[in-house]
């Protein structure tokens, strides 16, 4: 990456820069490879934030199955965890996991099911697993709450074969207008469902799959307590990348977890032959980079202040400007063999295609994520109707009462004292892309053609060729759409 005029003397945000084009040869979007560059080879360079409000089962499996990545918070317990990552395991990977409901079940409690997931139905099952009829908007609408799944469901069903191919899902359900497609097993046990979007985005997306071809998953260990026993356990469940996460990470607290974790991942990795890549944060400076490496990561987390759910910066001056920060520490990553994951700060696609041509290898997305129906909170609604779910920051007064919990009544008292975080924020859902893979499809065809801008075919040649330039906020806001007549 260069800047366009000379380099800048002062730090800067996302907002402060922009991208000019390049003499390119790339004539399509599709012939951009996002593989990430961080050494994880994820087809999508999108991970999931580590935040209790937004990253859980449900997040894991739809953000693998595009081809990112989510990471498991480090607050739950791990028999939780466990559970959550074999459950990631056993999904379906082309298919999309179905809501499932048995017949005897409201439609009241139906309605809830399906708000968790964007395809929006739930199939009604018997005790055997085998498909019985289907609950969607439309069966669901004017029913009494307390009316019984099996008394409104739709028995015209669309099963196919689990190997059947994307397209093929597509073609079935043009010709026969329905909406879903089930699969089943030999057996006539449910595998998974497929909408049209759904037989689209798995012909454009390759999954994120480990060794065994099962959906990938990471999962976070905080820097106080038995980190080592932690990762053991985590490893043992499956998670496939272990995430050392404290606001400061730039301590020795943290080189001391690093140096009890290390032997404990290696160890698995000399049983098992599976080497976790360990990623450790969050710094901003390339000192706080290299020495997180030089004591074992293999990825650093680079962003203290940018997040929408931080108050950080307001309540201690400490942090820096995101893009400089990602600038920084992702050339002092390469010249130790390591890489960044920029972490924070991301609004709109060109945040994520700037943090890329900044150099991560990876970019954390939280709060964007969180006004999903695949985020962990419950669908709520405003007295205007608009749909919302909470998030809250994981220094927050909330998160820290989590975390505390076991602690005596005094310490959690004394611990809720010092807060850097919003406690609850309504993230509403966006009527156009109300579920994550609306927002991934977004991001990616943003980034896809910021590469075909720059004539980058990879990620690494997009660093390689970007030009970067300083606007003014006048130039940001230039740059704005007008939604409406400004008239």
């Amino acid at each position: 990456m260069r800047f366009l005029s000379n380099t800048p003397a002062h730090d800067l945000t996302y907002s402060d820069v922009f991208m000019a084009p390049n003499r390119s040869t790339v004539t399509s979007r599709l012939d951009v490879d996002l593989t990430t560059t961080d050494g994880l080879d994820q087809p999508l360079p999108l991970v999931v934030a580590n935040m209790t409000a937004i990253s859980g089962r449900r997040m894991a499996e739809t953000i693998a199955r595009r081809g990112g990545l989510a990471v498991l918070p480090q607050d739950l317990p791990v028999d939780v965890l466990a559970e959550s990552i074999a459950r990631v395991k056993r999904a379906p990977t082309v298919f999309e996991t179905p809501i499932t409901v048995s017949p005897n079940t409201t439609v009241g409690e139906t309605v809830t099911l399906m708000a968790k997931r964007a395809h929006g139905f739930a199939v009604v099952i018997d005790p055997r697993g085998v498909p019985l009829g289907l609950v969607g908007e439309t069966e669901a609408r004017g029913v009494d709450r307390f009316s019984q799944a099996h008394e409104v469901m739709t028995n015209a069903l669309t099963l196919v074969d689990p190997k059947t191919t994307p397209q093929e899902v597509f073609d079935t359900l043009t010709h026969t207008r329905q909406r879903l497609a089930i699969a089943v097993d030999a057996a006539g046990t449910l595998v998974g469902v497929m909408s049209t979007k759904g037989a689209l985005r798995s012909a454009i997306y390759r999954p994120a799959l480990d060794e065994k071809g099962r959906l990938k998953v990471a999962a976070a260990i905080g820097i106080s307590g038995d980190s080592a026993g932690r990762a053991k356990a985590l490893l043992e469940a499956g998670a496939d990348v272990l995430v050392l996460d404290t606001a400061h990470g730039h301590q020795q607290r943290m080189m001391d977890a690093l140096a009890t974790v290390l032997p404990a991942r290696d160890a698995f990795a000399d049983r098992t032959g599976r080497r976790a890549p360990l990623v450790a944060g969050n710094v901003v400076t390339a000192e706080g980079t290299t020495d997180l490496l030089d004591a074992g990561a293999d990825v650093v987390k680079v962003g203290v202040g940018p997040g929408a759910m931080c108050t950080t910066r307001m309540q201690t001056g400490v942090g820096r400007p995101q893009f400089s920060a990602v600038l920084e520490c992702s050339a002092a990553a390469r010249e130790r063999g390591g890489a960044v994951w920029a972490d924070g700060g991301v609004r709109y696609p060109r945040d994520v295609a700037l943090a890329l041509a900044a150099g991560a290898g990876n970019v954390m997305i939280g709060s964007w994520f969180a006004g999903t129906h695949e985020s962990t909170g419950d669908m709520l609604h405003d007295p205007d109707g608009r749909a919302y779910k909470e998030s809250f920051g994981m220094a927050s007064a909330r998160a820290v009462r989590s975390r505390t919990r076991h602690q005596s009544s005094f310490d959690k008292a004394k611990a809720a004292l010092f807060e850097e975080g919003i406690s609850g924020s309504k993230m509403y859902l966006d009527p156009q892309r109300p579920g994550v893979e609306d927002l991934v499809d977004w991001i990616t065809s943003g980034v896809r053609s910021s590469c075909t801008y720059a004539g980058a075919r990879t990620l690494a040649e997009f660093h390689e060729r970007a030009v970067i330039g300083l606007q003014s906020s006048s130039g940001y806001e230039e740059g704005r759409p007008i939604v409406s007549s400004w008239l």
